[in-house]
């Protein structure tokens, strides 16, 4: 999807330390996710009692609070008014979609929508606050802001850079990527932190995995990797249609942020 180019008025703000602030997040993040799912998958089965929990919110909550430090700064102000209509949409979705019952999540619609108009670096601190508000009314939704964070950022890389609202196929294409990665990382959170169980629908798949003979890695993985691409397919598909209802001088006022 193309915008009309806007000149870049925080250009400037993004100062080498707020970049190094960028990029210690998202290693700490993606540290944290290699040694809990490469050097530690065996442990997963023993998860209870051990403090494998707290550690992995601890480096995933790190460079989630180091990100949103780098980039609201930078955000204009239009962008900013976005995010709690994003956070509404997504917590109110999300907790409907949980109550009933359904093996999907649909909070991130509002996250994408921002990434769609503002880029990936708003989509990026979307998910990530749109967790931590929420998590104040739902503590379960507080463990997975690093993930949120990711599958804003991705989804504004996707739609900017790789034009993934061309059409109905590569906006379908685009999600079924968004939701196998956001799946992975969100995967140990789910089982180190809520023993698989993160979710009613989706708990329900782990278990019946479970009941299958499946470890609890295999077992959050496929349920992850069949849950979250439909997810985040249906999550753009929204977003796609919402965006192409708008009018076009609408979109084109938003100007997307790089880091």
């Amino acid at each position: 999807m193309s915008h009309t180019t806007v000149p870049d008025q925080h250009k400037a703000e993004w100062t080498p330390a707020r970049r190094a602030l960028v990029i210690v997040g998202a290693a700490i993040i993606a540290a944290t996710w290699l040694y809990f799912v490469l050097v530690r998958p065996s442990d997963w089965d023993q998860v209870t009692g051990s403090g494998a929990g707290i550690a992995l919110l601890a480096g995933y909550g790190l460079g989630t609070v180091l990100l949103l430090a780098a980039v609201i700064p930078v955000l204009p102000a239009r962008t900013l008014g976005l995010i709690p209509i994003a956070i509404i949409i997504n917590s109110v979705v999300g907790e409907i979609v949980g109550s009933i019952g359904l093996p999907l999540y649909l909070d991130s619609v509002g996250t994408v929508l921002v990434a769609a108009l503002a880029g990936p670096v708003a989509g990026m601190a979307t998910g990530a606050l749109n967790n931590v508000v929420w998590g104040l009314l739902n503590p379960a939704a507080l463990p997975f802001a690093a993930g949120a964070a990711l599958v804003g950022w991705l989804a504004g890389v996707f739609i900017h850079r790789f034009n993934a609202f061309r059409n109905l196929g590569t906006v379908i294409g685009f999600g079924i990527i968004l939701g196998i990665v956001g799946g992975m990382v969100a995967a140990p959170v789910a089982a180190y932190v809520y023993g698989g169980t993160a979710g009613v629908g989706t708990g329900a798949l782990v278990s019946l995995f479970r009941e299958m003979g499946g470890s609890l890695i295999a077992s959050v993985t496929t349920q992850a990797f069949i849950s979250d691409p439909v997810d985040k397919v249906i999550v753009m598909l929204v977003a796609y249609a919402t965006v192409k209802a708008l009018p076009k001088r609408t979109v084109a006022a938003f100007a997307p942020q790089h880091a």
